[in-house]
């Protein structure tokens, strides 16, 4: 009932039949009939029950009353019992569902009462008065709300209650409860489409009877019988599947903000209610067909539209998707049994059938195994694992059972970071977006001022056609195309790019990844392998080469660079202590006693800079390793095209000269920049960006951090580390690198697409106004010619849809 009510635009603050009881003030939901069992307020309004009242006191008391009188949907009923929330503060669901972040937590859920834009606006400052709450956002459009909180302060499930207590009861955010709704919306849109067409093609059949009549030989009776049959098809398709626009219009006038829908709505309610006068006084034109046609055709522009925004979420939602319910657990005796996934552990044993999804992180245990990556890496087809290599939650086993070491769980999964990063840039609108709405809006206004100006002419040169005229020309110069020229496009663009393999963790890095004149590349673990091999071992003044080598294992058991794992197979378990990562140096920590230092040669103590890794006290050196890596296979191929691209391409490592300049040598970069600490990698960037130059960087690592977030837009390699992923504006989910020079090709072809629609919507508005103002056009011409244009920026931008290699 609640989702009906507000589908239909029910104010609870209008009067209905005189039978009716009277609706509750809070939820619209109707009271009871006799005034003895009314709960009323100190002003008099009626209330369903107690809990609407204190909820409605509590706002009024906050001094957030501005919530009735902004609100465009009811809320939900709050009821006389809140329910029991105490379930929310369980660690195994927070594990799950929530995670860290500075000073607390972050959790995302869903709630089904959130129906408009004022509802959110309610949450946001009622939540925020909670003690212990750092951040709060609402967003009525996906009814997704997420919460930072300090869980030492207040738990959530105090938090949750206040929710609860203003009519909005929480949900997990699961994938399943976001396919649902989805859905079902669009099956709302599929059903106002399908009555629109109906009730169009009707009309027009009406209509063109009335139009063949051309010496007017048609009785009056049969010719007001047609009238009134097209008024009946009519009257479902403007006002019900006309309502998206509607109720747009109502909140833009109530947001003080005219746009696209405040011209639709008005365009198709004068076309209309005209025709009803007209019909009624048995006038001389009729616009119904207008009217209809109007819905009908931007319903449709509209669904292409909301099809792009679903392409460019599909990725998201897979992921969420992804991770079973439930996971098969070894038992310490050798048995089995099924958990559910919050109550798998780090260190855990998972058994994985044949055909069943990885339930989280962790290190295969049998092999070899054949996993279906393609869900995280775009790459399609199994790959091969052998015992020892990592997995990934969400990758589908296939072929053989296999059995797999938890080390991640629930949020830390890589499956739960790549969602999160992509629903945060999902969070902010574009700049070219913004852009465009200022543009639409301002157009609107300048329209209606024009469209005035053009009745009162036309009621001077021919008062019969003035109000025909006006109403075509805010029919035809609607700008639909305009407010759709960016956002379809970029939507389109991003399910693209997630296609790829490539996801945006920034709203505005495809705008300048295609403009990007320069690309600066790391070289370990992004140009290079990211799994180097030890290839010598050489000992200094008789220090022993194996305990040298134990030393140096245990230092870089944690430090996560890339040329760690070729020091894990002689890893003894030796215990570090006071273990600390030196940017652009090298780790240092206490093992067994003395304090030892492994990186550059000066760091080590040693005074010959060889690109070799040196292990020492940082007075003395003992000991010389020499790493052999080899460049990625697909290297030769991504720098060649992005060359091609016309891509000026540098090389900015912190490896010694030689091994930096062998690569550059290899791949024929010229501009070269070894032994290179993080503040000398941002200031290569910074030179060339004083230049005029705009700069897109890769890197994977912990010394990439601020090159990554210091460049004009940059890209993360899909196992560097997390703080790199953070800072960059774009994240590889596989390891090929050709996935950049594709990345530039689909920025660049989604930058000309919008420059097209931009044009297009323009050149149209330019050609459309004067030929309307000057009565050369009908109202039905109109509509088609301006829904046409929504239609082509649309379809347009949905050839970004493409599969793009």
């Amino acid at each position: 009932m609640n989702t009906r009510t507000a589908d239909m635009g029910f104010d609870a603050t209008a009067p209905g039949p005189a039978a009716a009881a009277p609706a509750c003030t809070h939820c619209g939901e109707p009271t009871a009939r006799a005034e003895a069992q009314r709960v009323l307020d100190a002003d008099g309004a009626p209330y369903c029950c107690d809990g609407c009242l204190a909820a409605a006191q509590w706002i009024r008391e906050a001094d957030l009353g501005d919530y009735y009188r902004l609100r465009t949907a009811t809320a939900g009923r709050v009821g006389e019992d809140l329910p029991d929330l105490s379930v929310w503060d369980r660690e195994d669901l927070l594990r799950e569902h929530a995670h860290a972040i500075a000073g607390g937590r972050r959790i995302t859920l869903l709630t089904d009462g959130m129906r408009c834009a004022a509802c959110a606006w309610l949450i946001q400052k009622a939540l925020a008065r909670e003690p212990g709450v750092r951040e709060v956002t609402a967003n009525a459009v996906t009814g997704r709300l997420r919460i930072d909180w300090d869980p030492a302060r207040t738990p959530l499930s105090a938090v949750l209650h206040r929710l609860a207590a203003l009519g909005y009861r929480p949900y997990l955010a699961t994938g399943d409860a976001r396919e649902r709704a989805r859905t079902a919306e669009r099956n709302r849109w599929l059903l106002r489409l399908g009555i629109a067409g109906i009730g169009m093609f009707q009309a027009m059949m009406m209509a063109e009877a009335l139009y063949l009549d051309f010496n007017n030989t048609m009785p009056a009776a049969t010719r007001d019988f047609f009238r009134w049959l097209t008024f009946l098809l009519s009257t479902p398709v403007v006002f019900y599947s006309g309502w998206p626009f509607l109720s747009g219009m109502w909140r833009e006038l109530r947001a003080r903000h005219v746009g696209m829908d405040t011209l639709i709505a008005t365009s198709t309610l004068l076309a209309y209610f005209a025709s009803v006068f007209e019909t009624i006084r048995g006038g001389q034109h009729v616009w119904y067909d207008a009217a209809v046609m109007f819905v009908f055709l931007l319903l449709a522009a509209r669904m292409l539209e909301q099809r792009a925004r679903n392409v460019a979420s599909a990725q998201v939602d897979a992921l969420a998707r992804a991770r079973p319910a439930f996971a098969t657990r070894e038992t310490a005796d050798g048995g089995r049994e099924s958990v559910p996934l919050a109550e798998l552990r780090v260190g855990d044993v998972a058994c994985v059938a044949a055909g069943e999804p990885v339930p989280a992180d962790g290190m295969l245990l049998d092999g070899p195994a054949w996993l279906e990556e393609s869900l995280l890496t775009g790459e399609p087809g199994a790959v091969r694992r052998d015992p020892g290599d990592t997995v990934y939650a969400g990758t589908v086993n296939r072929e053989a059972p296999a059995r797999v070491r938890v080390t991640c769980t629930g949020p830390q999964t890589r499956l739960s970071q790549l969602t999160r990063l992509v629903e945060e840039a999902q969070a902010h609108r574009p700049r070219l977006a913004r852009l465009a709405d200022r543009i639409g809006s301002r157009f609107v206004v300048g329209l209606l001022c024009v469209a005035a100006l053009v009745y009162l002419g036309w009621r001077v040169h021919d008062p019969s056609r003035a109000f025909e005229v006006t109403l075509a020309l805010l029919v035809i110069s609607c700008p639909c195309a305009l407010s759709l020229a960016v956002p379809t496009a970029l939507a389109a663009a991003h399910g693209a790019l997630a296609r790829l393999g490539v996801l945006a963790t920034r709203a505005d890095a495809l705008d300048t990844l295609a403009k990007a004149t320069d690309l600066v590349f790391d070289k370990t673990g992004t140009l290079s392998d990211e799994c180097p091999v030890l290839a010598t071992v050489e000992a200094v003044e008789g220090f022993d080469p194996d305990a040298a080598l134990a030393i140096a294992a245990a230092l870089e058991r944690d430090a996560g660079h890339p040329f760690a794992a070729a020091f894990a197979h002689a890893d003894t378990g030796l215990a570090v202590a006071d273990m600390r990562t030196v940017p652009g140096n090298g780790v240092e920590g206490t093992v067994q006693g003395r304090h030892w230092r492994l990186g550059q040669a000066a760091f080590a103590g040693g005074d010959v800079d060889d690109g070799a890794i040196w292990l020492g006290d940082g007075r003395r050196p003992v000991a010389r390793f020499v790493l052999r890596e080899t460049l990625r296979p697909d290297a030769a191929d991504a720098v060649r095209d992005l060359r091609a691209l016309g891509l000026r391409l540098h090389l900015c490592s912190g490896d010694a000269a030689g091994p930096v300049q062998a690569a550059a040598d290899a791949l024929d970069i010229a501009d070269v920049h070894a032994r290179q600490r993080p503040e000398d990698k941002l200031a290569v960037v910074r030179g060339l960006q004083a230049q005029g130059r705009i700069v897109a960087m890769v890197g994977d690592g912990l010394n990439d951090a601020p090159v990554l977030a210091g460049a004009d837009v940059s890209l993360a390699m899909d196992r560097g580390a997390a703080l790199a992923q953070r800072a960059a504006d774009l994240v590889m989910t596989g390891p090929t690198l050709l996935r950049i020079p594709a990345a530039v090709r689909l920025a660049r072809r989604s930058r000309r697409i919008i420059r097209q629609n931009f044009a297009w919507a323009l050149g149209y508005n330019i050609l459309a106004v004067p030929l309307a103002a000057a009565g050369v056009v009908t109202p039905l011409i109109a509509a088609i010619g301006m829904a046409g244009s929504s239609l082509a920026v649309t379809l347009n931008a949905l050839r970004l849809a493409r599969r793009t290699s």
